[in-house]
């Protein structure tokens, strides 16, 4: 089971830290993932949702377990010819990540290779959210997933 934190946010969303690489390094420091927002501007890639703010390098970008959402089609094309595990999106129900899982958004069907995307945005229940039969869950309250996902195998 992948526990995927959004942005690096870990107990809920944190508008002024997410995308910053020394927020990303703490999530994974704590041993999870992180999917992050990437884009490709004048030959650089940075980090930010709605626009590129935290400029990084490739030895970022290929750290073990991340998640990289491209923002912009640059940004896809030049992740994908570094074959760093990346997908895209606008309002799809599912998308196909290069390294082959199905980004599943909200309340939308689950397989054993799909990655729940936010399920408190489904449920509104940010506490004892109970884990789907699916390979990882990304989420803003992913350190109480996992905590609770353990305590549901006990």
């Amino acid at each position: 089971m992948y526990f995927i934190s959004h942005r690096g946010n870990l107990t809920g969303p944190e508008k002024k830290s997410e995308n910053n690489p020394s927020y990303i390094e703490y999530a994974l420091d704590k041993g999870f993932h992180v999917e992050i927002d990437v884009w490709f501007k004048e030959k650089k890639f940075y980090l930010g949702h709605d626009d590129p703010i935290y400029e990084v390098n490739i030895d970022f970008l290929n750290k073990k377990n991340i998640w990289a959402h491209a923002k912009n089609i640059d940004a896809l094309n030049e992740l994908v010819k570094l074959n760093i595990h990346c997908f895209w999106h606008q309002s799809d129900d599912v998308v196909l990540t290069s390294k082959g899982y199905l980004w599943t958004f909200p309340g939308k069907f689950l397989t054993s290779n799909s990655i729940e995307v936010m399920p408190e945005a489904n449920t509104k229940i940010i506490k004892n959210i109970k884990v789907s039969n699916c390979a990882g869950i990304c989420s803003d309250f992913i350190e109480n997933i996992k905590t609770n996902y353990y305590s549901q195998q006990k």
